[in-house]
């Protein structure tokens, strides 16, 4: 049978569809139409609400476009709300994020006619040698799932459960496995990174000094890392970034807001002080390091006050990169009970954050004009010339290059949320 897969939200979502889809072409043509296909698994995200309802729409214009091909529908979805997913695909097949290894099962009985509904929390773990990436020179290496943060404002958590870290020796015979596979890029990725190993006491230091071991030419990308988590393991982490070349200077710390008050009352388990301790004994060791935060706009007891501070936070710490995000309730989140904001204060703090973070990344960016930097190219840009990234994974615009090479380059000018440059011999 032919099979299409279409992958929505973070990377983890993307490995557990190349997992899928390595199973499945085993004994079935994965397809790269839609239109082509068998069968249809439609990977979910649920992370926000405009996700959410991107999801249902696209069920419904599946169902509506290919009345006879099988649905499955996976991901975050099926764990978080089965009851609006009974809803609008009660009579497909679907496979949770759990249960990724039994997609094979389901599939057939998909085939048959039969309607089965695969989820549930397991311990599954889900690292292993000979799982490739849809990209050969990106390959996402799952190092744990599930966390162990109780944030008010998540359903991600109801959909991936409680930590469960994966073995490093399996993890490391991964990832060679991966790079001897032409893979260039090495994405490691969790729901928390830094929460790693503390359900089976091994070091996540560990495994980033392992895989920056390996041999080849490649560079290893380091996912979120909470603040909360760091706190006991602070300076192996550090060290383990500063003494291997091979992982790029940039750290993923999110801090959701600026007040001291707001974090508490989100459960993030962690101070302001606390965060920005660790950004700066991460910027004292490794001084070029980029920063990368996120930042939730509008939590329903944020007051005008609180998001002032959360604009001074932004000014003082000066990320590379900054993720906005519209507070909204989420199915099972424990802020639910709370009242959201007017929303025409909603729009107005958004638009506020967004120009001071537009600011910000452009005042970042200038500082590398007529540097010269060694990029990783990965693809091809949208609108034309190549994509790289710089050592501390600044995005980087080229005229000319050959994808999955390393080159020199010299920074022409900053942009917002990219860099100008030229190869150089």
């Amino acid at each position: 049978m032919k099979i299409y897969i279409e992958t929505h939200g973070c990377t983890f979502n993307q490995a557990d569809s190349d997992i899928m889809a390595k199973m499945l072409s085993e004994t079935h043509e994965i397809v790269q139409d839609m239109a082509d296909a068998d069968v249809i698994i439609l990977n979910t995200c649920y992370v926000k609400l405009p996700t959410e309802q991107k999801m249902i729409t696209q069920i419904r214009n599946i169902k509506m476009k290919y009345p006879d091909k099988k649905l499955i529908v996976g991901g975050c979805m099926v764990e978080v709300d089965p009851e609006r997913l009974n809803k609008f695909a009660g009579d497909d097949c679907w496979i949770g994020p759990h249960k990724v290894d039994k997609i094979n099962d389901v599939v057939d009985k998909a085939i048959k006619g039969e309607v089965v509904h695969e989820y549930g929390k397991t311990n599954l773990v889900k690292a292993g040698v000979g799982i490739k990436s849809s990209n050969s020179l990106i390959h996402i290496l799952q190092i744990c799932e599930g966390c162990e943060g109780q944030c008010t404002f998540c359903c991600t958590r109801l959909a991936r459960g409680y930590l469960v870290s994966y073995p490093i020796d399996v993890l490391v015979e991964e990832a060679k496995d991966a790079i001897s596979n032409g893979c260039k890029e090495l994405q490691v990725t969790a729901q928390d990174t830094a929460c790693f190993g503390n359900d089976t006491g091994e070091s996540f230091a560990e495994l980033l000094n392992r895989l920056g071991s390996l041999e080849g030419d490649f560079k290893i990308r380091v996912g979120m890392m909470h603040p909360k988590s760091l706190k006991g393991k602070l300076h192996d982490v550090i060290d383990a970034f500063k003494n291997n070349d091979k992982i790029f200077k940039f750290v993923h710390l999110p801090v959701q807001t600026g007040s001291d008050k707001v974090l508490t009352e989100m459960n993030r388990m962690h101070t302001l002080d606390e965060y920005k301790y660790i950004v700066n004994e991460f910027r004292k060791e490794i001084p070029d390091i980029s920063l990368a935060t996120d930042i939730i706009v509008g939590y329903p007891t944020e007051t005008e006050e609180d998001f002032c501070e959360t604009l001074d936070l932004i000014r003082e710490i000066k990320p590379d990169i900054i993720h906005i995000s519209k507070y909204m309730h989420r199915p099972g989140a424990i802020s639910n009970s709370l009242d959201e904001i007017d929303h025409k204060v909603m729009k107005d703090r958004s638009h506020r954050v967004n120009d001071v973070k537009s600011e910000v990344m452009l005042e970042n960016n200038k500082k590398y004009e007529g540097t010269t930097q060694r990029v990783l190219i990965i693809g091809e840009g949208s609108t034309g010339g190549y994509v790289g990234y710089t050592d501390t994974y600044k995005n980087v615009i080229v005229d000319n290059a050959k994808i999955g090479t390393f080159v020199n380059v010299k920074i022409l000018e900053g942009k917002r949320t990219y860099v100008l440059a030229e190869v150089i011999q």
